[in-house]
């Protein structure tokens, strides 16, 4: 069975998690990767998952893709090291990369994301556009192996994406 890791940190949104966590579930081990293994974090309303890994002890060889929940957790997840160093090996290895919402902070952080097309919740725009990304407004955008929604309404065309990304 192919694995997939969903990065996870403080102020995830829960719905940004939890939808792609449980689909996933059906059809591939799904591994919640935080900066630290078996470590609770707590999202943006409060609710409360358990990461199976930590960023430092797994590698990008050992998944068919990942994906980046938002809520303002990319923005901590930016300040772990070893949790932009996996990013940026699946960035280096072409692998599918799935960012939602404040997700692709991440890319901005680790990945080269000139001439690419991109989406984010509209805040971030600014980010992705100096990083040097095309931003257009639709609910899902593919641009190589990254793949970037808007928000919570775009989940069920953004993990089917995903999904068939990495089938």
């Amino acid at each position: 069975m192919k694995k997939l890791a969903i990065l996870i940190e403080n102020l995830f949104d829960e719905k940004e998690l939890i939808y792609p966590y449980f689909r996933l579930k059906e059809d591939f081990e799904v591994h919640l990767v935080g900066s630290q293994k078996d470590t609770t974090y707590t999202g943006k309303s409060g609710l409360v998952m358990k990461s199976t890994h930590g960023s430092a002890d797994v590698k990008a060889d050992d998944y068919a893709g990942i994906l980046i929940p938002g809520g303002f957790s990319p923005d901590n997840m930016r300040r772990t090291e070893s949790t932009k160093d996996l990013v940026k090996e699946f960035c280096s290895q072409n692998k599918p990369i799935a960012a939602i919402c404040h997700g692709p902070w991440m890319m901005a952080s680790c990945c080269d994301l000139k001439g690419k097309d991109m989406t984010s919740f509209f805040s971030i725009k600014d980010d992705l556009i100096n990083a040097g990304a095309n931003w257009v407004d639709r609910e899902v955008v593919v641009s190589g192996n990254l793949i970037t929604s808007r928000n919570p309404n775009d989940l069920p065309v953004f993990v089917k994406t995903f999904v068939d990304a990495v089938k």
